[in-house]
Formats: C-alpha cells, sequence, structure tokens
C-alpha cells in the first residue's frame, strides 16, 4: 500500500472579501504524478505553496510525513546572486566525482544542452547575478533535480524551456520514484507525465483520476451529468473533446470514465475547422500571394541564421514553427514583418521577399506592447475598433471580445496598470485581432495564459480566416491550431516535417548523436589523416553544395507530397502510395544529412 506524504485537511485561505480555497481536503502518496490546473487567479499557487508549508492557511491543516524529503520549485527563486552556477548546482563536488554521475550529466545535458553550459558566458563559472530570469530558473530547475526528494513541487516548470527542454524535462520526471505535484498551463506535458488531476475552481478542488486528456473527458462527462456549467464553456469543452478524440485518440491511454457517454457528447460536433471553407475564405481577402521567399538569406548582425531560403506562405495556411534557441524563429518573423510594413521595400540580407498588396498583418511579439496605464481596458480596445469581422457572418463587439479572453464586465474597467504581465498579453492580442488582419504571426503567444483562456483562444482562431505563423513551445497550442509544421533545425534551412514536432524531435535527436560521434573520433582521425590538399577542400565544399540542393529538392517534393495527401484524403489507396513515396524521401534525406555532416567536418 502506497505511504501517504501529505495531508491537507479541510483548508481555507481568504484575500480581502475573497475566499480562494474554502475547506478543500486532498492527500498525497508515495508514486502520484498529479498536475494542477485551473484559471489564473483560481489558487493554484496558494493551494501549492501551502502544500509544501510556505504559505499558512486560514483554517485547516497540512501535515507532512516523518522525514519528507521535499523539493520546491517556486515562480521566484532564491538563488544567491553572487554565487557561480556551479557552487549552487554541484555543490563542492570535484569536476571527476560530478562528471562520473550518470544523473548530473543527464541532468546538466538536457537542461543547458551540454555539461560545459554552452549558453552561458564562463560555463559552470559563471556568476548568477548577471543572468536573466529564465536562465536562473532553469538554474533552479537543475539544482532541484540534481537532489533527491521523495516529493517534488513545481510551480511552471516549462516556463522559459524549449520543445527539446520540455520533452526532456517529461521523461525525467515519468523516470523519477519521486512523487509529483505540478501547476502547469502544458496540456502536452501534463499528458505526458500526470496520472492524476486537480481542477482548482471557485475555491474547489476537483479530482480526476488520468493525464490532462482524460480529464477533458471526464470533466466533460461530471458537466454533462451535473448541468450547472453555462452553455458557453459546454461548447468550449465539448469542441476541445471531438479534437482530442478525433484528432489524436493515442493521447488518452487510461481513460477511467464511460467512453459511450464521452462519444455521445461529441456525436453532433464538426471538426474544430472547416479547412476548405476557411481557404477559399482566406483567398478571397488576401488574393494568391501572401508572402513569397526567393532565396532569402536571414540575418542577424553578422550572425547568418538561414540561408537559400525558398519558400511560399499561402492564402489559408496555418504554419507551426519550431526550432532551437537562436536559429532564427523569431529572426525570420521580423524580416517578414519588416517588408510587409514596408510594403516590401526593406529586404533581407540577401535575395528576395514578395509581399501580397492585400496583406494585412499583425504581429504579436514577445515583448508586451506599453499602453497608457490610465486607459481601462475596455477603452483600450475601442481605441482600434468597436466591432469586429470575424468572418463566416460572425460579429463581435469590443466588449464581447473582451469577456472571450478573460474580461468580465468588472474587469473591462480595470486600469490597464494595474494588470498583470498574463493580462497585459492577453489585452495585447485582443487589440492585435480587433484591427481585423488577414494575417497573423503569433510569436509564444501562451505566455502568461491559462488553460481556460487558451481553450478560449483556439475557439477563436478555429475560425479565423487568413494565414497564420506560430512560433511556441507549447505543443499542444501548435498540434491544435496549425495544420504544418516547419522547423529551423541550427543549419540555416527550413525544413517542412510531416510527422510535425515528433519528427523534429528525432531529427534533433540524430543530428546531435552525429555530432557527438563526430567529436569523439575527430582526435583519432587528427592523428591518423595527412592534412588535407586544397584540391580535395575544393571538392569536398562542391559536393556539400549539391547536396545541399538535392535537399531543397527533396523538400520540394516533400510539401507536393503533403498537398496531395490532403487532396486525396478520401483516396486511401493514393494516400498510401504518395505516403510510402515520404517515407522513402525521408530516408534519402537521413543520409544525405549524414554526408553532409560528414563533409561540413572536413571542409
Amino acid at each position: 500500500m502506497a505511504v501517504n506524504l501529505v495531508n491537507v485537511e479541510n483548508v481555507s485561505k481568504v484575500y480581502g472579501t475573497r475566499a480562494l480555497l474554502d475547506g478543500i481536503s486532498l492527500g498525497v502518496s508515495e508514486g502520484d504524478r498529479i498536475g494542477v490546473v485551473g484559471r489564473n487567479g483560481d489558487g493554484k499557487t496558494t493551494m501549492i505553496r501551502m502544500l509544501a508549508k510556505l504559505e499558512e492557511p486560514d483554517t485547516g491543516r497540512v501535515t507532512h510525513s516523518g522525514g519528507l524529503r521535499l523539493g520546491v520549485l517556486t515562480q521566484h527563486d532564491s538563488l544567491d546572486p553572487e554565487a557561480t552556477v556551479r557552487h549552487e548546482v554541484i555543490g563542492d563536488l570535484a569536476d571527476h566525482e560530478w562528471a562520473g554521475n550518470a544523473k548530473i550529466r543527464d541532468v546538466l545535458t538536457g537542461l543547458f544542452g551540454g555539461l560545459d553550459l554552452p549558453g552561458f558566458p564562463q560555463g559552470l563559472d559563471t556568476v548568477i547575478g548577471p543572468l536573466s530570469g529564465g536562465e536562473r530558473r532553469r538554474i533552479a530547475l537543475a539544482k532541484l533535480l540534481i537532489d533527491e526528494q521523495d516529493l517534488i513541487v513545481l510551480d511552471e516548470p516549462t516556463n522559459h524551456l524549449d520543445v527539446e527542454g520540455i520533452s526532456w524535462l517529461a521523461q525525467h520526471l515519468r523516470e523519477r520514484r519521486s512523487a509529483l505535484v505540478c501547476v502547469t498551463h502544458d496540456r502536452w506535458f501534463l499528458d505526458q507525465v500526470c496520472t492524476r488531476m486537480w481542477d482548482v475552481q471557485r475555491g474547489v478542488v476537483h479530482e480526476y483520476e488520468g493525464g490532462y486528456s482524460d480529464y477533458v473527458f471526464a470533466r466533460a462527462e461530471r458537466e454533462r451529468i451535473a448541468a450547472t456549467e453555462e452553455v458557453k464553456r459546454q461548447n468550449l469543452v465539448r469542441k476541445e473533446l471531438a479534437w482530442l478524440r478525433r484528432g489524436a485518440p493515442a493521447r488518452t491511454s487510461k481513460p477511467r470514465f464511460r467512453i459511450e457517454a464521452a462519444n455521445e457528447l461529441i456525436a453532433d460536433v464538426p471538426p474544430p475547422r472547416d479547412s476548405s471553407e476557411l481557404m477559399k475564405f482566406a483567398s478571397s481577402r488576401l488574393g494568391k500571394t501572401v508572402f513569397d521567399l526567393e532565396d532569402v538569406t536571414v540575418q542577424a548582425g553578422p550572425k547568418v541564421l538561414l540561408k537559400h531560403v525558398t519558400w511560399q506562405l499561402g492564402p489559408g495556411d496555418r504554419i507551426g514553427l519550431v526550432g532551437v534557441n537562436g536559429a532564427g524563429k523569431t529572426s525570420l518573423l521580423r524580416a517578414l514583418a519588416e517588408a510587409a510594413y514596408s510594403e516590401g521595400e526593406t529586404q533581407p540580407a540577401a535575395g528576395q521577399i514578395r509581399v501580397g498588396k492585400t496583406v494585412k498583418l499583425a504581429y504579436l511579439s514577445q515583448e508586451v506592447a506599453e499602453l497608457d496605464p490610465e486607459w481601462r481596458v475596455l477603452q483600450a480596445v475601442q481605441q482600434v475598433r468597436e466591432r469586429v469581422d470575424l468572418g463566416k457572418g460572425r460579429e463581435m463587439t469590443a466588449g464581447q471580445l473582451c469577456e472571450t479572453f478573460g474580461f468580465g464586465k468588472e474587469k473591462q474597467w480595470t486600469p490597464v496598470g494595474d494588470l498583470s504581465g498574463g493580462e497585459r498579453r492577453r489585452l495585447q492580442l485582443l487589440r492585435l485581432l480587433m484591427d481585423e488582419p488577414n494575417v497573423l504571426f503569433l510569436d509564444e503567444p501562451t505566455n502568461d495564459l491559462d488553460i481556460e483562456t487558451l481553450t478560449q483562444l483556439e475557439d477563436l482562431l478555429d475560425g479565423w480566416p487568413g494565414s497564420m505563423i506560430v512560433i511556441s513551445h507549447d505543443r499542444f497550442f501548435v498540434e491544435r491550431t496549425t495544420d504544418r509544421v516547419f522547423a529551423l533545425l541550427g543549419d540555416a534551412t527550413l525544413r517542412m516535417l510531416p510527422r510535425g514536432i515528433d519528427e523534429y524531435l528525432e531529427r534533433r535527436h540524430r543530428m546531435e548523436a552525429a555530432q557527438v560521434a563526430a567529436a569523439a573520433s575527430a582526435p583519432a582521425a587528427e592523428k591518423a589523416v595527412p592534412e588535407r590538399s586544397a584540391a580535395d577542400l575544393r571538392a569536398a565544399k562542391k559536393e556539400l553544395q549539391r547536396i545541399e540542393r538535392q535537399l531543397d529538392k527533396l523538400s520540394e517534393r516533400e510539401t507536393t507530397l503533403h498537398t496531395a495527401i490532403a487532396e486525396h484524403a478520401t483516396d486511401f489507396a493514393k494516400v498510401a502510395e504518395l505516403d510510402a513515396e515520404l517515407r522513402d524521401l525521408a530516408t534519402q534525406r537521413d543520409e544525405l544529412e549524414l554526408r553532409w555532416l560528414e563533409l561540413a567536418e572536413d571542409a
């Protein structure tokens, strides 16, 4: 029988006149992996702080088992700003001691990309004080994970991690023996890691078995039976439920509820998006040309991020853009935006970007635009427009769109200066959509948004008729809102990935393995192989260029095949034939990439 680690008995917490938590009773046992969800401000962080005894309840009590080893990651770290990363993470261990520890090597490689911390100026000897909040947070997470605990409590652990870091963290937590309580808005992460869910709503905590997908099904069933939630939220839950059930059935591994009842809920729910209808409408708004890139090179200062990129963003295209940090995702969006805002006058370092004459771009960058702090929320939206046309006969007033984004009638009169970071992010996105753009660039749009707001945003984007590029580390959001995924793999190219983010992670893993193998064999090769002649180097460079041209042709063919598969979706024989060719192309690409890496070492 599992040992009980923490008991929360009849706990309440009041702030001002508001009961944040009202008489909740919970328990955490050995082996539990619990995900905590709920709207911003409903008490998730307060609850886990009380569970960890970092904050006292007003009534009730929290008890820990004797000798409980507890590790906590809060939203504000307690690192010594004058200490080095080595001191905080590894302590007094000698290099041969920590380098010989597989667990420490795994944590450092998983969170920082290498034992020498390649992103930090002095590696392990970097002083913590000048580092950014995201870098400090990764250091605090590494320090926590290197230790052994009976229970780990994490508050938004995926913040500031890229797709690879999040994937590594999910696998690491699955393999640990420690019990886990985790607050996060990353739904893919919840599905991968958690076996139970706590849903914090209006002072009460509802418990569910399974991960996030199971929780969505079970919550929909509970709300169907209880019939207590308003129609709007029911519709959002049913729409997300339909997507999970039809679009990604493998997500639900061990459902502990009546599948028949869940299927009954979505029997009459159409797919989230009518792609062909939206494509027609987008074409009527945008014409044939949106963005055409021809042999484009993108630079950040002297660093070349992308070179010889030929690519097209067409009307109605919904693109997810993933890649390693620093590969050029944001720089590519900025280059496109500068060309759009200057009507084609501003061009990249090399090549040409053609912009459609009817393009009206809205660009949500990672920086929150400054607004007059004295403005009210509704006033800030009405400054853009009073009403907005969402397409297909849907129209909303500024007030209605505010409510969709979580600004209720009272909140609409809050001064902008009193909003939290997440609320300002929502307001920024709301103002962009209010201007009726036909092209959207969203750079990390999910930052600071709770799951309920994310589902509302996804619902709004489902019927949005235009072209869209999304950069996000939130896999669920990318898969939910886009139709195709392109990747920047750190080799100055832009690639379409037919299998999406899973394929991206596989490719990155293979590239890293090839680099490690090349580095390991380099010293022996230096001793055994004489210095190469100028003629050999020229031949290697020529072959490199030939391989790059072949890879470009493969990318174009992959794009053509992907389009053909969509066109012949009902012809299973044709789809099977096209899919076989796609797999063959993937094999050819792997062989060419491996050869490219070998030649790059020589050249």
